[in-house]
């Protein structure tokens, strides 16, 4: 069975979509733990990230850099955080988490409960940096 990631890369389930091209995609994270918290997924259902080619991974890391700019430029932060986190879904994939502090990338801090609304602002300021 596909993963999740998998049926919203082919739009059977919907999500905010923050960038595309022909072997990833970004899209705000559905739990995320700070606004802007964005998911870096290669096209190619592969469980373990180091399980990618070379190739893929640099892409991958290419693409993420290119998300994470604009990131940086929409929630005015310091940095960009980066991580691979999560065994309950069987596809790799990057976190992309804006941070003014290292406790913004704590996984252990209560998600974010954001409505269709607030998502749909998020997205709109990403897309205003693009």
């Amino acid at each position: 069975m596909a993963s999740i990631f998998t049926r919203i890369i082919k739009g059977e389930i919907p999500s905010y979509k923050v960038a595309e091209n022909e072997n990833f995609v970004a899209i705000l994270d559905a739990f995320p733990v700070q606004k802007g918290h964005t998911l870096i997924i290669p096209k190619r259902e592969e469980d373990n990230i180091f399980d990618l080619s070379d190739s893929e991974l640099s892409e991958m890391m290419i693409f993420a850099k290119s998300v994470a700019k604009t990131l940086e430029k929409a929630f005015n932060c310091r940095k960009v955080g980066v991580t691979v986190i999560g065994l309950e879904v069987p596809h790799a994939h990057i976190h992309l988490i804006p941070m003014n502090e290292e406790k913004d990338m704590s996984f252990q801090n209560k998600k974010l409960t954001l409505s269709k609304e607030e998502m749909e602002e998020i997205l709109e300021k990403i897309k205003k940096f693009q």
